[in-house]
Order: structure tokens, then sequence, then C-alpha cells
């Protein structure tokens, strides 16, 4: 026993539990899956998005959108520092 009086269960948002247990019941099949993680780095000066313009909106669709591509994402180096941090965790 650790201390602990309050019953340890998931919140009723968290989904994790339900997919562990279909995952569970069928591991005999092998499933994967994905997993998407969407944030929004911000500026802690300008306090907009990160490589939006000081004076207004970026074009639709632009390079801070979706992850662009390698070299073309804005703060893509600290996307890949973050996922890279999670893995190691």
């Amino acid at each position: 026993e650790d201390g602990t009086i309050i019953e340890m269960k998931p919140l009723p948002s968290n989904t994790r539990e339900g997919c562990a247990y279909v995952m569970k019941n069928c591991e005999d099949k092998k499933p994967w899956f994905g997993i998407e993680q969407e944030y929004t780095l911000i500026n802690a000066v300008t306090k907009w998005p990160l490589g939006w313009p000081a004076n207004g909106y970026p074009m639709s669709q632009g390079p801070y959108y979706c992850s662009a591509g390698t070299g073309l994402a804005i703060g893509r180096d600290i996307v890949e520092t973050h996922y890279r941090s999670c893995l190691y965790a």
C-alpha cells in the first residue's frame, strides 16, 4: 500500500483505458495505429504563433500549418526535439 486513499481510476475523458482494453482483446491480430498531437508554439515576445508576421496573419495553409515538410515548417527543430524527448521518456 502506498498511502493513497483515493481510488485511482481514469477520468471519463481519458480514452487510453478503453484503447488498452481493445488492444488487449485483439493482441493476437497485432493491431497498430497512429497518434496525432497538435499544439501551437507561441512567440514569447509577440504572443502570436511562432513565425506569424508581426502585422497581421500569414497566407492560408502556410508553412506553419500541418507540418509542411522538413526545412519548411516553422519551429520544426523544436517539434522534433519534443517528440524525441517523449520517445526517450
